[in-house]
């Protein structure tokens, strides 16, 4: 697409295209470990408590599983380009790392407490 600021890019715009890169991405992300057992969980969930109906429920862990995952995504790319940038140590580099990392945990973290909680409600009040 180009871009009408820096007059770079290629002419034209399709919507199909905006799709293939959207899919590509999230075949990118889908690879890393870390963010394919999390997705697994959250299926596992997700599962039964759309079998047993239990829709707001559903909605939470999607919601919740749509945050965690974001924010994975966005780790990544953070310390992607960190790397890319500074390949040598760099106690900047370094910050600004961990406060990215810092930012997934806090979502993980959410993610995980309510994870916790749906199961209960799910496997121990049904």
């Amino acid at each position: 697409m180009r871009n009408k600021f820096l007059g770079t890019g290629e002419k034209g715009y399709h919507p199909l295209r905006k799709f293939k890169v959207i899919l590509s991405g999230l075949r990118f992300s889908m690879i890393d470990f870390s963010v394919s057992y999390k997705l697994v969980l959250s299926v596992l969930v997700i599962v039964p408590s759309l079998f047993l109906h239990q829709w707001v429920d559903s909605s939470i862990i999607i919601l919740a599983t749509v945050m965690m995952l974001t924010a994975e995504m966005f780790n990544t790319v953070v310390e992607a380009m960190c790397d890319y940038m500074q390949s040598d140590y760099d106690p900047k580099i370094g910050m600004i790392k961990d406060v990215a990392a810092a930012a997934t945990g806090i979502a993980i973290f959410a993610w995980i407490v309510i994870l916790v909680v749906e199961v209960y409600e799910l496997f121990y009040k049904a």
